[in-house]
């Protein structure tokens, strides 16, 4: 079970890198992140913020002409050759 976890997982990395790779993803830092100042006591710090932005995909249908061949049979009367045995005694 552990290695069907592990291995789903690595697909779902390599998805994601995919998605970020080919643009499909991005995003967009919209404010800078700051460590919190430490002296004998901390001020809270500040947590960047994104925009993440992803393209849509469209789904439809486009109707269009396609040259589709038709097949056609013809019953025709033709002389076959016709091979036989022939016993000694058949008259």
């Amino acid at each position: 079970m552990s290695r069907t976890l592990l291995a789903l997982l690595a697909v779902v990395i390599v998805v994601v890198i995919a998605l970020f790779a080919t643009g499909f993803w991005s995003v967009k830092q919209t404010r800078e992140g700051e460590l919190p100042t430490v002296d004998v006591k901390a001020e809270g710090g500040q947590l960047p913020a994104f925009e993440p932005e992803s393209k849509k995909v469209v789904v439809g249908t486009t109707e269009t002409n396609v040259a589709v061949p038709t097949v056609e049979t013809k019953n025709t009367t033709i002389d076959v050759p016709v091979v036989g045995v022939k016993d000694d005694n058949e008259r």
